[in-house]
């Protein structure tokens, strides 16, 4: 099996354990934002980073920085999936004494780099982290996802300005830009565009991808990691609930508890999705 439809079946599992999360904690969880990047942040941890999930505090491993700190359960499902922590842990996220909480805690959960779900403070905190590695002189790239309602927030524009002055290309910030944010159209309430130009214009390396095809990702993503010189931006076009027709682009399910006939309904769409890969 190649490494692509590998990775294909891989996206299908964190879709799952998204899907599933919520119903077998008994709790609300991001349901769309987490299927909107679950291809990204499958990619990254099963093929991009240099990581080692036996030492998840080794100093030359790249870190990831998930600044839409919300979207942890796709977070969640790779950390477990890759082994930093037991899978059953998933069924207890959100629970008293939970080492998952509702957004990532860097001092509970193995495999978190940075504590995040302040908006906009991801990036900042990558961008601090990214510049101390160079003060390090480690060779390890820094990974941020921000979302497109994340993007609005004025640090994550303080921190771009900063990044290319202070040379951090070991710096890749992913903008997971579906155009929804919690209370509607990103377009309506405070547009981005033009994003690449905004990029652009402060001196980063842009490139743009499908966020929700498997192949693009890791093509693109595979090119941000060796590229030197400039900070990295990749604008990475999704759609947000992608994987279950009734989720897309339907913004009541950015926190949502499933019933059980809409998750047997998801479970049947992925079930299809997975049997559509293996006989590719």
């Amino acid at each position: 099996m190649n490494k692509i439809k590998e990775l294909k079946l891989q996206a299908i599992q964190t879709r799952r354990d998204i899907l599933n999360q919520g119903p077998r904690c008994g709790c609300r969880v991001h349901v769309a934002p987490g299927l909107s990047c679950a291809d990204i942040v499958t990619a990254l941890y099963f093929d991009i980073l240099n990581i080692r999930p036996d030492q998840p505090d080794w100093q030359e491993r790249d870190r990831f920085v998930i600044s839409k700190g919300h979207a942890c359960p796709a977070l969640y499902s790779v950390l477990a999936r890759r082994g930093y922590f037991p899978e059953e842990e998933l069924w207890r996220a959100k629970n008293l004494h939970s080492m998952l909480q509702g957004h990532p805690d860097m001092r509970k959960t193995p495999g978190v780099d940075m504590t995040s779900g302040s908006l906009g403070n991801g990036m900042a905190t990558g961008f601090g982290i990214a510049l101390g590695m160079k003060y390090l002189k480690l060779k390890s790239r820094v990974f941020v996802l921000l979302g497109d309602g994340d993007s609005q927030e004025g640090v994550v524009w303080e921190a771009a300005m900063a990044a290319p002055n202070k040379h951090c290309d070991n710096l890749k910030v992913i903008i997971d830009y579906n155009h929804l944010q919690s209370s509607g159209s990103v377009d309506e309430i405070m547009s981005m565009e033009p994003l690449a130009d905004k990029w652009k214009a402060f001196n980063w390396k842009v490139f743009e991808m499908n966020g929700n095809d498997m192949e693009d990702v890791v093509r693109t993503l595979r090119m941000a990691y060796s590229f030197q010189g400039r900070p990295v931006a990749v604008i990475a076009h999704t759609v947000k609930g992608k994987g279950v027709s009734f989720i897309e682009n339907n913004n009541a399910w950015h926190s949502k508890l499933p019933t059980e006939d809409e998750l047997q309904r998801a479970m049947r769409e992925l079930d299809e999705a997975e049997q559509s890969i293996l006989s590719e």
